[in-house]
């Protein structure tokens, strides 16, 4: 899982446009935290620290403590608006977390055990279909990556998430069908050398080919 978050944050007294626009122009974001079977919680946080914090790669799927007035809400960001022309951030959603909620969110995916891949040490690519996945994980489980391995794969071999093994407190949102996460695929260069060595195989001819069009040249001229 990774490592919590800590944001500062202050109480918002007014909501509307107006308001978000007048917050913004001090270089501070909108936000609201909802969830958890409380009212939702109007607030602003410091727009430089939530870029910094959007930066890491890690934001989205992190536990963030949201500091106000000196108390802690444990949360989990949902969305961060950006603005369509500078990418700015406009407005974050925090989801309220309680000690036995789950919540659903992507992990990253990264892939082990190359080297044990015969597909792959032959020359195959690893086509990936997924670099996310969707779970639905318990708060205080949420992982920062999930590990999948290749062993054994070859090329035309697939890895669905049934061969996943995810972590303790983790389960797929998508449970309706065995979804592929990656595929080992020929390079496009090997194809294209076995196509060309096909096609020159076709273009000559065979060796009695060439004997009885001689022997027709010879009988034509007699």
């Amino acid at each position: 899982m990774s490592d919590a978050l800590n944001l500062p944050a202050e109480r918002r007294e007014r909501a509307g446009k107006g308001a978000s626009r007048a917050l913004r122009r001090e270089g501070r974001v909108p936000a609201v935290i909802y969830g958890g079977k409380e009212e939702p919680l109007m607030i602003h946080v410091e727009e430089k620290e939530l870029v910094r914090q959007l930066n890491t790669g890690h934001f989205m799927n992190s536990v963030v403590q949201v500091v106000i007035d000196g108390k802690s809400v444990r949360s989990i960001p949902k969305d961060v608006a950006l603005h369509p022309v500078n990418d700015r951030p406009t407005h974050a959603d925090f989801f309220r977390l309680s000690k036995d909620s789950k919540i659903e969110v992507s992990i990253p995916v990264v892939f082990i055990d190359e080297a044990d891949a015969p597909g792959l040490v032959k020359g195959g690519v690893l086509n990936v279909v997924r670099h996310e996945l969707e779970l639905v994980c318990e708060a205080d489980k949420i992982p920062g990556e999930i590990e999948v391995s290749v062993a054994g794969k070859d090329v035309g071999d697939a890895i669905h998430i049934s061969e996943v093994k995810l972590p303790a407190g983790s389960e797929s949102a998508i449970t309706d069908r065995d979804f592929t996460i990656a595929t080992l695929v020929a390079p496009s260069a090997l194809k294209q050398s076995e196509g060309d060595t096909t096609d020159e195989a076709d273009a000559a001819p065979a060796a009695d080919e060439v004997e009885a069009t001689s022997q027709k040249s010879d009988d034509d001229a007699e």
